[in-house]
C-alpha cells in the first residue's frame, strides 16, 4: 500500500499473515495432540486458582478492622495497626524463632536422611525396593490427627508405652504433656517419621535417572559403594537438591500447623516451645475472633518467604547459574 508516493511500513505484508497463520496452526496443532495432557493438569490448574490466587483479594484484611456487617470492603481502613500489634506483643519473636528454627531443622535432617535412604535404597533388589517404599511412604498418608493419637499412646502420663518402658528398668516416668523441653525432639522426630519418604523418592527418582555406566566405569576403577556415592551420586544429584532446597526455604516461615497442634495435643505447658505462626494465628482467631491480625501475620508468613525465595535463587545462581530455579 501507497501513501504519499511511500509504503506504508506499519501495514502487514503477506509474509507477516502467513508467517501468523502459520504459527497459529502450529499452535493448535500441538493443542489437540496434547489435550489428554492439558485436560489432566486442569484439576490441579482450577485447585491451583481456587485456594492459592482467589484467596489473594482477602489480603486487604490486613489493613482494615474487618467487622462482620460491613464485609471486606466496607470495613475501616486503618493501615499499618494490625502489623504493629502483632510485632509489639511479646509473642512474635517467639512464634517467628520456633518457626524458623523447626524448619531449619526439618530441611537439614530431610534433606540428609532422604539422601542417604535414597541411595541405600538404589543398591537393593527390585523386591526389596517396593517393600521399602512402601514402609517408608505409607506414614506420608496418615492424618496429623491420627499421630497425635500415636503420640498420645507414646507419651501418655499413666499408661504411655515410654513410660512404661522407662519404670520398667528403674526410672520414674515423665509428665511429658506437662514439660516444654522434650517438645522440640519429638515435633523432629514426628516430622521425620510422617515426611521423610516423600522425600526419599524424590531423590530416588533421580538416582534412577543417572546413567549407569558411571557407576560401571567406576566398579572396573575399584571404586566403593561409599566412593561411587560421593563422587558420582551426590554431585549429578545437587541440582535436583539445590531445587529442593530453594522451594523449602520459600515455607521457612510457614509452618506445619497439624504437627504443631495435634501432636503436643494443644497443651499450654507446651507452648512456649511448640507454638508457631500457624498456631498462634489459630489461637487468635478462636480466643479474640481478630481476622485482621490473623491477615496480618499471614501476609507476613507470604512476603518473606516469597524474598527468601528470590534470596536463595540469587544465592545459588552466583555460585553455580546451571542449578538456579529461575
Amino acid at each position: 500500500m501507497k501513501e504519499n508516493g511511500m509504503f506504508d511500513k506499519t501495514a502487514p505484508s503477506r509474509t507477516d499473515v502467513r508467517t501468523e497463520k502459520r504459527t497459529f496452526g502450529r499452535r493448535r496443532g500441538r493443542f489437540k495432540r496434547n489435550a489428554g495432557l492439558f485436560g489432566l493438569s486442569l484439576p490441579g490448574v482450577l485447585y491451583l486458582l481456587v485456594f492459592a490466587y482467589v484467596p489473594m483479594f482477602g489480603i486487604v484484611i490486613a489493613f482494615k478492622n474487618y467487622r462482620y456487617d460491613k464485609g471486606i470492603l466496607g470495613s475501616e481502613w486503618i493501615g499499618l495497626k494490625n502489623f504493629e500489634f502483632l510485632f509489639a506483643s511479646d509473642n512474635a519473636w517467639r512464634i517467628t524463632r520456633n518457626t524458623v528454627l523447626y524448619n531449619l531443622s526439618f530441611i537439614v535432617i530431610g534433606t540428609a536422611v532422604g539422601l542417604a535412604l535414597a541411595i541405600l535404597m538404589s543398591r537393593l533388589g527390585r523386591h526389596w525396593v517396593k517393600v521399602h517404599q512402601t514402609v517408608l511412604f505409607l506414614p506420608y498418608f496418615v492424618s496429623w490427627v491420627v499421630a497425635g493419637y500415636i503420640a498420645l499412646a507414646f507419651l501418655d502420663n499413666s499408661a504411655g508405652f515410654l513410660n512404661r518402658a522407662l519404670e520398667s528398668v528403674g526410672l520414674p516416668g515423665r509428665n511429658w504433656y506437662f514439660e516444654k523441653a522434650p517438645w522440640p525432639y519429638v515435633l523432629v522426630v514426628a516430622h521425620e517419621w510422617k515426611s521423610i519418604g516423600f522425600g526419599t523418592l524424590i531423590y530416588f527418582a533421580g538416582i534412577m535417572g543417572i546413567n549407569q555406566d558411571y557407576y560401571e566405569a567406576a566398579r572396573i576403577d575399584g571404586a566403593t559403594g561409599f566412593q561411587m556415592a560421593r563422587k558420582i551420586t551426590i554431585p549429578l544429584l545437587m541440582p535436583l537438591v539445590t531445587i529442593m532446597l530453594i522451594l523449602s526455604v520459600g515455607n521457612m516461615f510457614r509452618g506445619d500447623f497439624g504437627l504443631h497442634y495435634f501432636v503436643p495435643n494443644d497443651s499450654s505447658f507446651a507452648i512456649p516451645t511448640t507454638d508457631i505462626i500457624d498456631t498462634y494465628v489459630f489461637r487468635a482467631l478462636r480466643e479474640l475472633g481478630d481476622f485482621g491480625m490473623s491477615s496480618a501475620a499471614g501476609f507476613y508468613q507470604s512476603t518473606v518467604g516469597f524474598v527468601l525465595v528470590l534470596l536463595a535463587n540469587y544465592a545459588v545462581r552466583k555460585f553455580n547459574e546451571d542449578n538456579a530455579l529461575f
